[in-house]
């Protein structure tokens, strides 16, 4: 039913890679096709199939051995969404800085004074990985590194 060199999804659709461009396959007529490193693509042709009865996800888990997981999550974007889904930006969530003014200013004095990150986050009721981070950033300067004393022996 489908040309040479093709992997059968169901008996109706087939797959072909071919240099480096992967065409979906009706029988013998090609229906769409994508790069091959185009997941974006993939995600919004298969999940176009499922969404339509032309092919069932486990055959795409089977086929392409993409976890259910993705393949669901995908397929409810697709029926959330439609198309654009898969290719507008996505707008970056960012939560509200928990250091800002006041509270940004006492943790830099706090560091300077020598304290470490996890006595400031405890006292100041901040996640420590919340000061790492703006450290990271530049945001904030770690405090004067602690030395260790030189010992006698």
């Amino acid at each position: 039913m489908f040309p040479a060199g093709v992997t059968e999804i169901n008996h109706r659709i087939a797959v072909q890679n071919e240099a480096g461009t992967v065409w979906y396959i009706h029988g013998h007529l090609p229906v769409f096709q994508h790069a091959e490193g185009d997941v974006q693509s993939f995600r919004m042709f298969t999940s176009q199939m499922i969404a339509g009865g032309t092919v069932k996800p486990g055959e795409i888990v089977k086929t392409f051995g993409v976890p259910m997981i993705t393949v669901k999550r995908y397929v409810k974007l697709y029926r959330d969404q439609g198309s654009r889904g898969f290719y507008e930006a996505k707008p970056r969530h960012s939560s509200a800085s928990v250091l800002k003014g006041e509270v940004l200013e006492q943790v830099q004095r706090l560091l300077d004074e020598g304290r470490s990150v996890p006595e400031v986050a405890e006292e100041l009721k901040v996640m420590a990985n919340t000061l790492h981070k703006a450290i990271r950033a530049g945001r904030l300067r770690s405090g004067p590194k602690k030395t260790m004393g030189t010992q006698a022996k």
